[in-house]
């Protein structure tokens, strides 16, 4: 697959990373890829479902399905822009889905790389490929600067008496 094609469905999976950090959610944005076209998409909805499932994995995987019409994945590919956690790299491997394009590494929470290796743990009945890093200084950004927002957020909720002590 061509690196074009990589960063213009990655660019996809940011778009929905964006749309959660606009209301308010982890950004991380997914999308799930069959025969080049875009059949799943899913963002984090966590706070908004009161879910917690309702990650961006999981929720591309269920409008895949559904626009499948079956739960099983074959011949799909995912682009999510962070590191999927347990949970999210478990149902890859039970979607079968072919491959994942991870936009960059979850050192807190990854299940593929950092903390585990669920994806291609050689004891499960399949396994997902996968590759690193597509537009991960963007997936970063996106990230950090939700996490940014959120700090500078809280910390004008903190009152100051009027000698200036917090």
């Amino acid at each position: 697959m061509d690196e074009e094609t990589k960063t213009g469905f990655m660019r996809e999976a940011i778009a929905e990373a964006r749309n959660a950090a606009g209301a308010g959610e982890i950004p991380v944005g997914a999308v799930v890829v069959k025969d080049g076209e875009i059949i799943g998409r899913g963002r984090n909805r966590t706070e908004a479902l009161k879910d917690p499932t309702a990650h961006a994995e999981t929720e591309a995987i269920r409008e895949a399905a559904k626009t499948l019409g079956g739960w099983r994945l074959t011949g799909c590919d995912m682009y999510v822009t962070a590191e999927p956690c347990v949970m999210c790299a478990g149902a890859l491997v039970l979607a079968r889905v072919r491959k994942a394009f991870i936009g960059t590494r979850n050192p807190k929470g990854g299940a593929c790389v950092s903390l585990r290796g669920i994806l291609q743990d050689e004891r499960l009945n399949h396994a997902v490929e996968m590759e690193i890093g597509i537009l991960q200084n963007e997936c970063e950004t996106v990230m950090k600067d939700f996490f940014a927002e959120l700090r500078g957020a809280k910390r004008g909720r903190i009152k100051k008496s009027e000698d200036g002590n917090i």
